[in-house]
């Protein structure tokens, strides 16, 4: 394995693979939730809150 030599683009590099990262993770969840929200949306709502 080589010494460990840190040049300025490993910083940029980590720095911009940490906020793709994020951002990636971000929409995952965005995309679940609302997939996971469609899906039962149609679901037939409580007998407790229809007698409202």
């Amino acid at each position: 394995m080589s010494a460990s030599t840190h040049h300025p683009e490993d910083r940029r590099a980590a720095f911009t693979g940490l906020i793709v990262g994020a951002v990636a993770l971000l929409i995952l969840v965005f995309a679940i939730v609302k997939l996971t929200n469609a899906k039962y949306a149609s679901h037939e709502k409580p007998a407790a809150e229809a007698a409202k």
